[in-house]
């Protein structure tokens, strides 16, 4: 099998607060098969945008990565410098579509302005064309025909337009194109449908898995709605408080999952909800995280065990993970 396109293992990362160091991530473990899409699923606060940041190089002040890598495309994007990563992958090999269509766009620049600058300065050398106006030629074409795929009404006259003109589906679109436009490997999903309604969201959910099959990318798809990853994604990590708790095939873990954490938001899904209390407790403080398990507090099935240390990774499936103590111990129950 070939190497993963994406690989995140044993990263653990800091960050410096005026009460202390906080743990934000702690070794955390994903893993993302080109041509795939994964989806990376936990409440708030549970890392997945600091994650991201990680990946994209853009975390905060005061942040420190105290081990692990992530290896994209066989190269550890940890070592590289803010040069490197600003001219390298971000925006090139790497596209990101953001949370919020509404704030993504500048509105005082038109739609061609900011899409083709940032062609302009990521986009790989169209092969055949030479000269600055053979090349925004191309870009402008290329960016047109974009738009055209992603189902945006009179592409040609969408350039000159300003945000304000456009609908927040119309507006996600446009940022699905941007992230297309300089021919990424990965295209990174931060919950792109959010803030749309729900029959836009499954236009555009159908959209952007066409669009991976087509343009032959991978996706990482950042969400909290397990109803958006069985749609979409081929498979599934789930975070809890900085960790990794599971991660295998999408239907593998919806038809069995085996963390008491995954069991337990797929029993707050509205498909399978039976009360509207939730999860009792809430995610811990990276500033004080429990020993152990960090979601034994919260844990109906916690043993004694699971406060004294951290759980190891136990395969229950083909390529299905859980870590959780209840999963190493099973093999020995049997």
């Amino acid at each position: 099998m070939s190497a993963p396109l994406l690989d995140i293992q044993t990263m653990r990362l800091s960050v410096k607060t005026d009460e202390g160091m906080a743990q934000i991530l702690d070794h955390v473990a994903l893993t993302l098969p080109r041509g795939r899409i994964l989806g990376l699923v936990g409440e708030s606060g549970c890392g997945k945008s600091t994650l991201v940041r990680a990946v994209l190089g853009i975390l905060p002040r005061g942040a420190t990565v105290d081990s692990g890598h992530i290896l994209f495309e066989n190269e550890d994007l940890l070592r590289l410098s803010e040069q490197e990563l600003a001219k390298r992958i971000r925006g090139s090999r790497i596209g990101f579509i953001p949370q919020d269509p509404y704030l993504a766009l500048n509105p005082v620049f038109t739609v061609g302005d900011q899409l083709l600058s940032v062609m302009r300065w990521h986009a790989p050398a169209p092969p055949g064309v030479t000269g600055r106006r053979a090349r925004m030629r191309h870009h402008r074409e290329r960016l047109v025909e974009l738009l055209r795929r992603v189902q945006i009404p009179e592409p040609e006259a969408v350039l000159d337009r300003y945000p304000h003109q456009f609908s927040g589906g119309q507006r996600q679109r446009l940022m699905i194109a941007g992230a297309l436009a300089c021919s990424p490997r990965l295209v990174i999903a931060d919950e792109p449908t959010t803030a749309l309604d729900v029959t836009t969201q499954l236009q555009i959910l159908k959209l952007l898995k066409s669009l991976v099959a087509e343009f032959d990318i991978s996706m990482l798809f950042v969400t909290h709605d397990f109803g958006v990853v069985a749609q979409l994604c081929d498979d599934i990590t789930v975070m809890y408080a900085g960790q990794t708790v599971e991660s295998g095939p999408t239907a593998a873990v919806l038809a069995d999952p085996q963390h008491p954490y995954t069991q337990a938001l797929l029993a707050c899904h509205p498909d399978r909800a039976q009360s509207l209390l939730g999860i009792p407790g809430r995610v811990p403080s990276p500033l004080n995280a429990p020993p152990g398990c960090r979601y034994a507090p919260r844990c109906p099935h916690a043993i004694d065990d699971c406060t004294r240390r951290a759980p190891h990774f136990a395969e229950t499936g083909a390529g299905h993970l859980v870590n959780c103590r209840l999963a190493e111990t099973q093999p020995e129950a049997a």
